[in-house]
């Protein structure tokens, strides 16, 4: 069972590092991040979301559990 929840966080957490990504380059958040230096919230946390979601999903599939 928890193969199946770490692919799943896998896959949730790819998607929402491609989704960060595709966001990033939109041309609101690249003005913004022009003049700010900085990228937009929601950017950011569509990154750490993903980050987490994969980082989760991969200990979910190669850690060894006890049952």
């Amino acid at each position: 069972m928890s193969k199946v929840i770490g692919v799943i966080l896998l896959v949730v957490g790819v998607f929402l590092l491609i989704r960060g990504h595709d966001m990033s380059q939109a041309i609101n958040s690249q003005v913004k991040n022009l003049f700010t230096g900085q990228p937009t919230d929601k950017v950011t946390y569509y990154y750490v979301g993903g980050a987490i979601c994969t980082g989760l999903g991969l200990v979910g599939l190669f850690a060894p559990f006890k049952k």
